[in-house]
């Protein structure tokens, strides 16, 4: 709900501070007075886009700001959240517009952007008038409100479109899958038999690498070890040491003691040296190799290499990546199995959507004709008894919200075809079709404040007391704002406010008064009688705002 609305310096308007109340409100003025510059006023702070020109002459920039009430669950608070401002009990929008153009805006106090300001304007405030471009007359809302009319719940359809959506891009993804694994058969199976008939084991390049350059140094130092062979053999250090131990033991018994730590010693170095030249002996024998042997290590060797260069792996991953190859051609062989599983599962997704789109069609159509029913109901009390009104439902591309398109028609003539709503009806007959339409689709406790702009042009009377009475029922559990010429209309008003143009300094400057009950009377006799206001004019006033 509206609460308050603060201009400072916009158009006609130098201070205004105006407030709002539940239930419906009524702007009264002459001709001229400013009322709509209030609806201008109201538009800029909402984002909305309009004339350029609303500075006041003379001020650097214009200022105004509007208070709503925000009550846990109101729609706008997810668009602050998405926005990242914080929602409180009131929301404050504020926009200033520089006298050169520039213009700044504000929620909570905070900088924002025009964008959000017009999307929350669609959760705070509904315009319906000749220009309704953005509610009623919107033929994209339609199908919306005729859903909310009947209280139809598109959500199994949205769902089911989801299914079906989900179902087909699983097909498409794994139709590709397939393709591309099929482009490449020619490939998997050579890989996969190249892998099968090398095997190669994790650890067995390192293997190979150590023992091919073993054997590579091999080549280059046995004749070194040969030789050590030889000099500690029989014919080297092991001869000699044994000749003198032989020696020594001869002497040993002629010494009295005297060689015998020598020989000791001597029996200790001819054991170590026989280790030594058995350790000689046995690296010459792992020296010792076939060169065919190490022609194999390296082929071997090479192979497992090039293989993981041309796989772009690790010589050690080899393994794995086989069995990966082995997955795709397995996959492949099994491919068409799936893709049977998958249509399958799509077409069933597809027909449980045609079924939803199918049942929620019906109830469209059924939902129509309860709508025009009520419509051509009220349209007589409005001076529309010639009219009619028609929901169309017609096939459209399907879509998550189904397969219907839906838009509201008038004829204003017998034997004329119908049309839209503002091609078809002149401005005093489109205000009330729309008036219609507003009853027939309120749900009553709606949340968006409703601004009726001279809704009432054009008829007077009886037709213009079925439009009050109609404004009337519309505004419990609602807020709306009305502006009018109709005392009919005016008096139904819960508050009511008289727009009025002052000379100040020369200036001319718009006014805005909240009026009591005897100030009431006054302006209504004044929209019955023009300036020459008559006892008989007060009367009629008085019976108005009593009836």
């Amino acid at each position: 709900m509206l609460r308050s609305l603060d201009i400072r310096d916009m158009l006609l308007i130098d201070r205004l501070a105006l407030e709002f109340r539940p239930g419906l409100n009524v702007l009264t003025g002459e001709t001229g007075a400013g009322k709509s510059i209030l609806l201008d006023c109201l538009g800029f702070v909402l984002g909305w886009r309009g004339r350029a020109d609303l500075v006041r002459p003379g001020a650097a920039q214009g200022e105004v700001t509007a208070v709503f009430d925000l009550p846990p669950g109101h729609p706008a608070r997810a668009i602050l959240a998405e926005a990242g401002l914080e929602a409180e009990e009131e929301l404050i929008l504020r926009r200033v517009n520089a006298a050169d153009g520039r213009k700044t805006a504000f929620v909570n106090d905070r900088r924002s952007s025009g964008e959000v300001l017009r999307r929350l304007s669609d959760t705070l405030v509904e315009l319906h008038g000749q220009q309704d471009d953005r509610g009623l007359l919107n033929p994209r809302g339609h199908r919306q409100m005729l859903d909310a009319f009947a209280g139809l719940d598109p959500a199994p359809v949205r769902q089911a479109w989801r299914a079906a959506a989900d179902a087909r891009a699983a097909l498409a993804e794994a139709e590709a899958a397939l393709a591309r694994m099929r482009a490449e058969e020619e490939f998997l199976r050579h890989a996969v038999a190249e892998l099968d008939a090398l095997r190669p084991q994790p650890g067995e390049d390192a293997e190979l690498d150590a023992r091919r350059r073993m054997m590579q140094a091999a080549a280059r130092i046995r004749e070194d070890v040969a030789r050590a062979a030889q000099a500690l053999g029989p014919e080297g250090a092991e001869g000699l040491m044994g000749d003198a131990m032989r020696w020594l033991d001869g002497a040993a018994g002629r010494a009295e003691g005297v060689l015998d730590a020598a020989i000791e010693a001597l029996g200790r170095a001819l054991t170590e040296l026989g280790e030594a030249a058995q350790g000689v002996e046995t690296a010459l024998e792992r020296l010792s190799f076939d060169a065919r042997e190490m022609e194999q290590v390296e082929e071997r060797l090479f192979a497992i290499r090039a293989l993981a260069r041309k796989h772009g792996v690790l010589a050690d991953d080899l393994g794995g990546f086989a069995e990966e190859l082995r997955g795709r051609l397995a996959a492949l062989e099994g491919g068409e199995e799936g893709l049977k599983a998958l249509r399958r599962a799509r077409d069933e997704a597809e027909a449980a959507y045609e079924a939803a789109a199918a049942e929620l069609s019906a109830a469209r159509r059924a939902a129509a004709q309860r709508l025009d029913q009520a419509i051509m109901a009220e349209l007589p009390p409005l001076k529309l008894d010639r009219a009619r009104f028609e929901t169309v439902v017609t096939a459209a591309e399907p879509g998550p919200e189904g397969r219907d398109q839906v838009e509201f028609t008038v004829t204003t003539n017998p034997g004329t075809p119908p049309g839209p709503l503002n091609r078809i009806a002149s401005g005093g007959e489109l205000s009330r079709f729309l008036l219609a339409l507003k009853v027939c689709l309120a749900r009553g406790g709606d949340r968006l404040t409703m601004i009726f702009d001279e809704i009432d042009r054009g008829v007077g009377g009886a037709t213009a007391d079925a439009v009050g009475r109609r404004l009337e029922r519309l505004a419990a559990g609602a807020q709306i704002l009305v502006v009018t010429h109709s005392p009919q209309v005016a008096a139904r008003g819960g508050h009511h406010l008289r727009v009025e143009k002052q000379l100040a300094d020369g200036v001319a400057l718009s006014r805005v008064v909240a009026l009591s009950a005897g100030e009431r009377v006054a302006e209504l006799a004044r929209m019955l009688s023009g300036e020459n206001v008559t006892e008989a004019a007060r009367e009629a006033a008085r019976a108005l705002l009593e009836a």
